[in-house]
């Protein structure tokens, strides 16, 4: 009986805290439902364009939010597998000896070899344990019962995201179509594409066609440039994502550029966190797609290795406009749960290449933005 309560109590010293994943993944669902109900509205709105940029935004942050909550429900039942299986032979030792006391009279059980005092001794201790075995006993129903019920949302979470990922697509599509359509934007110059044209052929560096692109305007139609200095330091990043490599840091193999490479889920939306000219759009060298953005006189935000480039040289691009969609395509829905089921986060798979210049020469980018 003394073995059974040390074991009772070491087995209550543990408990898991669990955790609220599944009102988690049921807050994702929601805004996914949400940005679905917007899609709709956004087909009416006065500004398509605006509206349907939002609702791209809200499915991202949709499907994020649910595979994060996914990612957390696979981690914590896994944890409740190990805590369960760790605790197995203590458990079944537990049982076997409570099994050889049920099986003793209950008279004999009550009587102690030291006489009447080990009698009370044993009857305190019996006291003792069956609180502990009783707490254990619903500890161990609350996990299990948990473990069932993340394992049935993780299965349910399968139409949320066919419905996320086809919104998703829908409103990318939608997007595209309004951004082709535009025409209320203002322009701050015109292009002169034969200019543009030989700038791109007698070019080989990215620095020698950045420090042309003056040559490639063709009539001035304002003189309002924005002005994002204010800003500098505090500018939010384009594109959901994780910095992979910093200002100078040299890749696998050896190759360092002064910018940016930020990984991204495939066919993120790519924004100007602020009011920028449209300064280029097109491919570039080996950037692959380029668009270079000017949110002050003289500053050049390039970025590369877009799938798509919106908008038309010159246009002056308010804070939040579409820029254009990574590559890639998006992961099935059964992809996403074998993904979560294996504890690893949203697929990265894209890279978005982010230089800023200053004049004619490449500067820090976290001098303008907060990669935070």
């Amino acid at each position: 009986m003394r073995a059974a309560l040390l074991l009772a109590l070491t087995l209550l010293s543990g408990p898991a805290m669990a955790q609220d994943t599944a009102a988690a993944a049921q807050a994702a669902a929601a805004r996914l439902a949400a940005a679905g109900e917007s899609l709709g509205a956004a087909q009416a709105s006065r500004d398509r364009v605006a509206a349907l940029t939002e609702t791209v935004r809200a499915y991202e942050e949709g499907l994020a939010a649910l595979r994060d909550g996914l990612r957390r429900a696979a981690i914590r039942e896994r944890a409740i597998a190990v805590e369960l299986d760790a605790k197995r032979n203590e458990i079944a030792g537990l049982l076997g000896a409570l099994l050889s006391m049920s099986r003793a009279p209950a008279p004999l059980l009550l009587l102690h070899p030291a006489g009447s005092l080990g009698t009370a001794r044993s009857g305190l201790i019996a006291t003792e344990v069956t609180p502990a075995l009783q707490a254990e006993a619903e500890a161990l129903r609350a996990d299990l019962q948990e473990a069932a019920d993340l394992a049935a949302l993780q299965q349910s979470a399968i139409g949320t995201l066919e419905e996320g990922l086809a919104g998703a697509q829908s409103a990318r599509s939608a997007l595209s179509e309004a951004i082709s359509e535009r025409t209320d934007l203002p322009l701050r110059f015109n292009e002169d594409p034969v200019a543009t044209a030989l700038l791109l052929a007698s070019t080989d560096t990215l620095d020698a066609f950045a420090s042309g692109l003056a040559q490639t305007v063709d009539t001035e139609l304002s003189s309002t440039v924005p002005d994002a200095s204010a800003q500098k330091g505090g500018i939010a990043l384009p594109v959901q994502g994780q910095v992979l490599r910093g200002f100078g840091e040299a890749d696998a193999s050896g190759v360092a550029r002064p910018g940016l490479v930020i990984a991204t889920a495939p066919r993120s939306l790519v924004s100007t966190p602020v009011a920028a000219t449209l300064r280029f759009r097109g491919e570039l060298l080996d950037y692959g797609n380029v668009a270079i953005l000017e949110p002050a006189s003289g500053v050049l935000v390039i970025l590369a290795g877009l799938a798509e480039v919106y908008g038309r040289t010159g246009e002056i691009l308010p804070a939040g406009a579409a820029v254009g969609l990574m590559g890639g395509e998006p992961p099935a829905p059964h992809e996403i749960l074998t993904e979560t089921a294996q504890g690893g986060g949203a697929q990265q798979s894209e890279t978005l290449y982010l230089e800023v210049r200053e004049g004619d020469a490449p500067v820090d980018p976290a001098t303008w933005f907060a990669p935070g």
